[in-house]
């Protein structure tokens, strides 16, 4: 049942007149009555109805503005992430050896990578920076698709792994690897793709957003990383363009492979094996793939 106020206040008046001692009562029920939104530096001891708490509360909450979520600026974008290679291809020579047609030419389906002296491979080191990539994407509203997740046996085959990221219409695809050159060969270099119109091939409207795209991940990855661009190819830009490679060749999406440095250098093999630079590589490539679809 709803609570009276009316009621109480005549009851108590005729209580204090009967007694002749409720004068600090009286003085109270006559003080005007407080507004609901008046708050007191110090808490008021004396008892509140439950309608009353309703109604401040009912206030508050219509005064209140709706929550703000937090920027997401990657939202509605799509992002291709292919891990080089995969940890199974070491036990599946056969399938892998097996060619597919690249445009230009026929190349192995995929090859096992490389891996460091002390025998960290290539396939885990693009997985995990894969992972770390994946995350911060992600967190910024992308949509990220990976091309496997070493979830199968081996592969999938370079021509595949085109075909995924043009399947889903990527606004950008990259593809993580790290070099197995010789040693005091150090640094990164990100490929792009070479103009290229052969068979399956056509490279044409991709050349230039991809370029775009490269330039911004070198950028970001030396800034993150604190590492220079590869001392033994592209001349110290960090970028160089091949036409042979069929993740290239025969993608119709802005695509780029970055290699991260050399696994076969024993300086830059350190940095590789190491998880927290493995978290500013990936930060790199987020941070420059971010600037390229920001515009």
């Amino acid at each position: 049942m709803p609570y009276d106020h009316r009621k109480t206040l005549a009851l108590t008046l005729l209580g204090c007149l009967a007694l002749a001692g409720c004068g600090a009562a009286t003085e109270s029920a006559t003080q005007p009555a407080r507004s609901p939104r008046t708050v007191d530096a110090k808490a008021d001891s004396s008892p509140t109805s439950p309608a009353s708490e309703a109604s401040e509360s009912s206030e508050v909450s219509e005064s209140s503005e709706p929550t703000k979520s937090p920027a997401r600026p990657l939202s509605g974008r799509t992002v291709v992430i292919d891990p080089g290679h995969n940890p199974g291809n070491f036990r599946h020579s056969r399938e892998i050896n097996r060619k597919v047609d690249i445009g230009t030419a026929r190349k192995e389906c995929d090859t096992t990578g490389t891996s460091t002296e002390a025998g960290y491979t290539e396939a885990a080191f693009t997985l995990d920076v894969s992972h770390r990539l994946r995350d911060l994407l992600k967190a910024q509203g992308a949509k990220v698709v990976f091309t496997h997740d070493a979830e199968r046996p081996y592969g999938p085959c370079i021509d595949e792994r085109a075909r995924t990221g043009n399947a889903a219409r990527a606004d950008a695809v990259v593809s993580v690897h790290a070099d197995g050159s010789a040693t005091g060969h150090r640094g990164f270099h990100v490929i792009l793709p070479a103009l290229v119109g052969s068979g399956a091939a056509d490279t044409t409207k991709i050349v230039e957003p991809s370029r775009t795209l490269g330039e911004g991940i070198a950028r970001h990855f030396a800034r993150a990383t604190g590492t220079a661009p590869a001392n033994y190819i592209g001349s110290g830009t960090g970028l160089d363009v091949r036409g042979d490679l069929g993740g290239l060749n025969l993608s119709t999406v802005p695509k780029v492979f970055v290699e991260c440095g050399n696994m076969r250098d024993p300086k830059d093999a350190a940095l590789l094996s190491d998880a927290a630079w493995r978290q500013k590589a990936a930060q790199g490539i987020a941070d420059g793939i971010g600037t390229y679809l920001k515009g």
